[in-house]
This record gives structure tokens, sequence and C-alpha cells, in this order.
């Protein structure tokens, strides 16, 4: 069995079924930006849900396809570590995050205990208020009848003002949250992004551990708040957390992201869904009571996060194949949520899909994501504020993808909003 893999034409615009299955490479972050993934998954989940596969950027590794079997892996902490890392690519030595998800009990459920107030429904049904305020400004200043970038005016807009509360970020600097979200694990070598070098990832990220160490020290004496970093201060496991720079800014970075590219990339997302399925965007404007439904359809349609990784504890088994201890066992939510074995019709988007929440893109087990009911909350009251103003947004023009094996999103998408 040949072990090369063809350069000859680029993988994104190959047939999948023409290219040998050993040779099949879905960490080629060509395929994200083409959108062109879905028939390399298909392939390992008929042929080989459970596949080792060689990449030329990120080394071997086994990718795991089928949703049940992310299910398990998901769940299985003990067997399946987050250390070192739950990106494909491994972090260089000297400039290593490290973070509660990027960690096994008891750091992964003390740390996460320090900031999950934040997303606890009482203080959920405190930012309602203010998350409809701030979306109401933003559609009321979308210029109709004009063709303008949704991800910018809208998705990232949005996104931005959220985290700088969940911060009690300076306002007016909230924009530096985007940037370091999108900097932060963008290099060839984590997610195969090309746009930034590893240097000036660096630069960033020390511009962000220097600034968000100052909020810290004008808070460190000062009595809890809801805001992340005084909760920070405040928990018990993380307290000192300021005495340990690359743990502050993992801990950080992960919030940032987290709080960024599921809410932003399902906005974009739910607008690309919509004008693909023009009678599912009518289903919506007859019955507005399926927003919540289409919601969580929107966030497994999109699936904001392409995958997890873990790391093998020791050799054990997975769908008939032997992981080796310290095998990289990466978990393509993008793919489970694609499993006709795990849901029904899973490349129609239906808005009032019986079970919608019953999806990959949040997780599960105990590195389920923490942000989810925020996530979810976010995007209801958007189309809800979106349906009392316009009758459609128009997609005028081809989407531009990110290029990320990680981060599933748009940085462009051109759209002509129509009023009611």
């Amino acid at each position: 069995m040949s072990e090369a893999v063809d350069t000859s034409q680029p993988q994104y615009s190959a047939d999948p079924a023409s290219i040998p299955l050993e040779q099949i490479d879905v960490a080629d972050p060509e395929i994200y930006e083409h959108d062109t993934l879905w028939g390399f998954f298909e392939r390992l989940r008929n042929e080989d849900p459970v596949h080792y596969t060689k990449s030329r950027s990120f080394g071997p590794f086994w990718s795991v396809t089928k949703f049940n079997d992310i299910q398990y892996v998901d769940k299985h902490h003990e067997i399946f570590s987050s250390e070192p890392t739950v990106l494909l690519g491994d972090q260089p030595e000297d400039f290593t995050f490290v973070n509660f998800i990027q960690s096994d009990p008891p750091i992964h459920d003390e740390q996460r205990k320090a900031v999950q107030d934040v997303v606890a429904p009482r203080n959920l049904a405190e930012l309602e208020p203010l998350i409809r305020q701030r979306v109401q400004n933003i559609l009321d200043a979308v210029p109709v009848g004009e063709t303008f970038n949704w991800v910018e005016r809208v998705s990232i807009e949005l996104t931005t003002q959220m985290l700088a509360s969940l911060f009690d970020f300076p306002f007016a600097d909230r924009k530096l949250l985007t940037h370091w979200s999108d900097v932060a694990i963008a290099t060839p070598e984590l997610t195969g992004g090309d746009s930034i070098t590893e240097d000036y990832r660096r630069e960033e990220m020390a511009k962000c551990l220097e600034y968000f160490t100052r909020l810290w020290r004008e808070r460190e004496n000062q009595p809890r708040k809801f805001d992340l970093v005084s909760m920070l201060i405040h928990g018990e496991s993380t307290k000192d957390m300021i005495n340990k720079p690359m743990e502050f800014l993992g801990n950080l970075m992960l919030l940032v992201i987290g709080g960024n590219d599921t809410t932003r990339n399902s906005i974009s997302g739910g607008v690309v869904a919509l004008n693909q399925n023009p009678a599912e965007y009518q289903k919506l404007r007859d019955n507005p009571a399926l927003i919540p439904n289409m919601v969580s359809e929107i966030i497994r349609w999109q699936t904001p996060l392409s995958h997890m990784r873990r790391t093998a504890k020791f050799d054990t088994e997975l769908g008939g194949k032997q992981i080796k201890q310290g095998d990289k066992v990466v978990m393509w939510y993008v793919s489970g949520n694609r499993d006709p074995d795990g849901i029904d019709r899973p490349n129609e988007f239906i808005i009032d899909r019986p079970r919608a929440r019953q999806h990959l893109s949040f997780g599960f087990g105990i590195h389920r994501c923490m942000g989810n009911r925020l996530a979810e909350m976010q995007l209801r009251i958007l189309w809800e504020e979106i349906l009392q103003r316009f009758h459609t947004i128009e997609l005028v023009g081809e989407p531009v993808r990110v290029r990320s094996n990680f981060v599933r999103g748009y940085s462009e998408l051109p759209v002509r909003v129509h009023p009611l």
C-alpha cells in the first residue's frame, strides 16, 4: 500500500473518489477554505471510520468520523487526554498555552468552575436585555439596499460587543479581542492558516497578556463581579494565575475564542444556510416560533469548530483499530454532524428538525462547551430581531471562507437586506 501523497493536483479540487483512501488528508486547510470537505469525510465514514491519516503538514493521526465514535472519545477523558493540546498541530515547546480545555481532571474541573458562573442561568437572564439592545442597534445601522459584508457589520460586531461585556473590557478597545482571537491559533503549524507567522502571533499574544495583566492589577483588590477577569482573580484554583503567564494567557484565549468563533460563524452560517434553502427561509417567515429550534440546526449545519484532538493515554481499541499510547486521535465534529447513522437526513438543513439539539458542535462530556446557552441565546435574539425588520437577507456573492482546519468560518459574506 502506497503511503505517498499525490501532489500533482490540489486535493481540494480533486474528486474524492479518485484519491486512494490512504492518501486522503482531512487536515488539509484548503478543503475547508474551498468547502470541498464533504466528499472526503463521506468516504472515510463509509470505508474507514477510524482512519489512520498521514498528513502532509501535521503528521500521522487517527481521524474519527462517525457520530457514535466521536461521542465515545469525547466522553472517555480517562482514555483520551486533552493534554497537551486540542488542536491538530502541536504547540511550539517554547510558547505553549495552558488552559482548562487542554487539561484533564482535576485541573480542568477546578479552573472551569472558577468562570462558569458567567453563563449561569441568572446571569444569562440579566444579559438578555443588553444583548437585545445591541442587536437592535447593529441591525438598525446596516445599509438597506446596499451590498455590505455581513461578517464585518453584524457577526463580528455582535460577538465582539458581547465579549467586551463578559470581560468588562474597555468598549473602545473591543476590536482587540476579535483580533487576538483571530491571531491566537491561525498559524500554518497550528491550524493551516496562511495569513500570519509564528513571530507575529507571539508579538500579538504578548500585547494581549500585557493588556489583561493591567486589567487584573486594577481589579485584584476589588470585590468579585460577574466578569471573567474578576472571576479568575477570586477563583480558588485560579487566584494565582497571574504568576503563571502562559496559563493566564492560555485561559484568556480559550475564553475569547470560545466566546467568539461559535457564535460569530453561526451568525454568518445561518445566512448562508437560509439562502441555500429558500423553502426553509419561507418556513421561518411563516412561523417565527421555529427560531429556537432553527438556532440548533444552524449550529449543527455550520459546525463552527471542525475538530477537537485528544491523545491516547494508553493502548486502546476504537472502531476495531488498535490505538497506541501517545497517538493523536482527532474527533471530526464536522463529519459526525453529517453522519446518517447519528442524524436523520444530515445533509439537509431543516429548521423544524426533531431533536435539533442532538448534534456534536458543542462536544460531550466534561468538555462540553461552557457557553453553549449563551451562544444559542445570542442567535435566537438576533433572528427574532431580523424577522421584525427584514424580509430577506440576500446573499449576493460567494462567501469567502477561513483557511483553517479548526475554525470553520467566514471572512466575507456579501449581502443585501430587504425590508419588510
